[in-house]
């Protein structure tokens, strides 16, 4: 069973689904691996690694052909083009638009198996991409953060002076929230946190943060460990009780976002014209509109006084560890997927596992 391993096309994408130590265990169970060619540069990872592992290097045409196609962007349509009718495709799809790949897909009876579906159960923990690279994303936002703010995060005492610590506040405490907590803490920050789920009180707590606690008269638990989107009256009111809290920060990382949705608006430009100045915003939630309405996909601005950070991709910005967490998702995610016969590996039924039964798209979902 061949698994082909393309470059990633997409501009800014410096990641690659699977690195050279994965590969080798992965050839350990009887997979057969094809790369394009300087597909792992960009993430640290030389072509003479992944032939000492045993990947056969091919063109682009031959890694799009294998019976297994993994990426850890959605395919475009010369991509789907080249891949062979009843191929398996791995890697995020990213359905919430839809731009024709599905269908696309479907045309050639490609299965495609996204990453992003991936339930949030105890057993798929290992295979939860959006986990992995979520995490990576929340460390590499208050790193961002702190670059980009002109004074100390912690609290600094010298005999020339001393400075007080920066007060951070992180909105939305999923995985990205707590990796961005627990980052902002290690730098000394003077961290406080809000969610709209009460069931996170204890999360901020444990890391040494402090809760944000507001009364805007709904429960904010969705299903699969998300926040529900509220209602415009809670909406309001959630915004009105945040706006003193957040106009106190110099610091704010915003995580707050529900699958396919447009990003909850937690930060207004009044919150954002009382800040001090040179204080900075890092969204990352700036692909889907935004935490903040000033912010400004892929660029950083500076408006009234504040710097607005709207990267999307933070993941790429660490392409090494950010493939490495991702290829350790998709080896795992295999180890549940095939079984050894007298003919070589084969597919077991998606339909009986819970996991492969939830990330496999199928024409009729």
């Amino acid at each position: 069973m061949r698994i082909g391993i393309p470059k990633e096309t997409r501009a800014g994408e410096t990641r690659v689904a699977i690195t050279p130590d994965i590969a080798k265990k992965l050839l350990g169970k009887g997979f057969v691996l094809q790369m394009e060619k300087d597909a792992g540069l960009a993430a640290g990872f030389k072509n003479e690694d992944y032939a000492a592992a045993g990947v056969e290097l091919v063109d682009r045409a031959t890694a799009l052909a294998a019976d297994i196609v993994t990426k850890v962007r959605k395919p475009d349509s010369d991509e789907i083009a080249a891949m062979q009718e009843g191929a398996l495709f791995i890697g995020h799809i990213e359905t919430c638009e839809d731009d024709g790949t599905l269908s696309a897909m479907f045309a050639r009876n490609i299965r495609p198996l996204a990453m992003e579906r991936i339930p949030r159960i105890s057993r798929a923990q290992s295979m939860d991409a959006l986990s992995s690279q979520s995490n990576i994303a929340g460390y590499r936002a208050v790193i961002e953060a702190a670059a980009r703010y002109g004074r100390f995060f912690p609290l600094m005492m010298t005999s020339a002076g001393s400075a007080k610590p920066a007060r951070v506040v992180i909105l939305g405490v999923g995985v990205a929230g707590l990796q961005a907590i627990a980052t902002a803490r290690r730098l000394g920050g003077d961290v406080y946190a809000y969610d709209l789920r009460p069931e996170t009180r204890e999360q901020i707590e444990s890391l040494g943060a402090k809760p944000i606690d507001l009364d805007i008269g709904e429960e904010g638990s969705g299903e699969g460990g998300y926040a529900r989107e509220l209602s415009d009256e809670a909406k309001a009111r959630q915004q009105e009780l945040l706006a003193d809290e957040l106009a106190k920060a110099h610091v704010i990382v915003t995580t707050a976002l529900i699958p396919c949705r447009p990003a909850p608006v937690l930060v207004t430009e009044d919150v954002v014209k009382r800040m001090r100045e040179g204080s900075v915003i890092v969204d990352l939630a700036a692909a889907n509109g935004g935490n903040c309405p000033l912010t400004e996909p892929d660029k950083v601005v500076r408006k009234h006084g504040v710097i607005l950070v709207g990267h999307t991709n933070y993941p790429a910005m660490m392409a090494g560890d950010a493939s490495s967490f991702y290829a350790h998702n998709i080896a795992n995610l295999l180890s549940i997927m095939v079984e050894e016969s007298d003919d070589g590996l084969i597919f077991k039924d998606f339909a009986e596992d819970e996991i492969t039964a939830a990330a496999l798209i199928a024409p009729e979902s």
